[in-house]
């Protein structure tokens, strides 16, 4: 079986400045790493292959040259090989350009069985991309997947968080699913990992040998960031004065009766 585990390069910080001026992300000097949500895809990834005999594991990422750093934070772990998708091009892709750029990296693969994402990105934050990934491939796709229960060279039964419950599903292979952090619990690197993905060589492939269609990337994507901005200030609360618990308790309800919440 072969599984792809797609992961990106996050800023490593979880308060990111505003430029108030340009309304951008002040993100010179940040320190970045994996995605914390993806580390759960690529724990799953490792214990899905020491479950099925033969399998091999692909890291696929879109991004800058450095995130080479965040592939090999997943070749220490354990997977086989890492492909970077790298373009100025792809620049401001949105989820729909990402997952497009995503499904011509997957297909320029060696056929894959299984492709797995975190639900999320720590950025981002749309949950998306796992779904619009599988449509650009033309193959079913499950998220908030938090067991996968079977699977097999041709289906996969998984479980998945619901509003109202839990779902079982069964995929016919290939297919994409988006996992949750209850999965499982991600594994720390040997030193011995560390030292074979530091020497490992990332493959990296431009739009030109992707067949990437430029007016479906980058500049070409449907959504256009406009402005970032921090959330507005939360104003003071209302003091409820009184002399007696009674008599604060009568100015609570006159309060509420003005804000006619009563």
């Amino acid at each position: 079986m072969h599984i792809v585990v797609c992961v990106k390069q996050t800023p490593a910080a979880t308060n990111i400045p505003i430029d108030l001026a340009t309304g951008k992300l002040k993100t010179e000097g940040l320190m970045y790493a994996l995605n914390p949500f993806d580390e759960y895809a690529v724990e799953e990834a490792l214990r899905l292959k020491e479950r099925v005999p033969g399998s091999t594991i692909s890291v696929l990422s879109m991004g800058p040259d450095r995130s080479e750093e965040a592939i090999r934070s997943a070749l220490a772990l354990g997977c086989d090989a890492g492909f970077l998708l790298v373009d100025p091009s792809f620049e401001h892709s949105d989820l729909v350009a990402t997952a497009y750029i995503l499904s011509l990296g997957v297909k320029k693969l060696p056929k894959a069985d299984l492709v797995l994402c975190g639900k999320q990105t720590n950025d981002g934050e749309s949950g998306s991309v796992g779904g619009a990934l599988g449509a650009w491939l033309d193959w079913p796709a499950s998220a908030f997947v938090k067991k996968v229960a079977e699977i097999d060279a041709q289906k996969a039964k998984v479980e998945r968080t619901m509003e109202d419950g839990i779902d079982t599903i069964e995929l016919p292979l290939p297919a994409v699913i988006s996992v949750v952090k209850e999965i499982n619990e991600p594994r720390l690197p040997s030193l011995k990992g560390k030292m074979a993905a530091k020497k490992a060589v990332i493959t990296k492939w431009s739009g030109a040998d992707l067949g990437a269609e430029a007016a479906l990337v980058g500049a070409g994507s449907g959504t256009v960031q406009v402005k970032t901005a921090p959330p507005p200030a939360r104003p003071g609360g209302v003091k409820i004065e009184g002399a007696t618990p009674t008599e604060k308790a009568a100015h609570l309800v006159e309060k509420l009766k003005e804000l006619k919440f009563v």
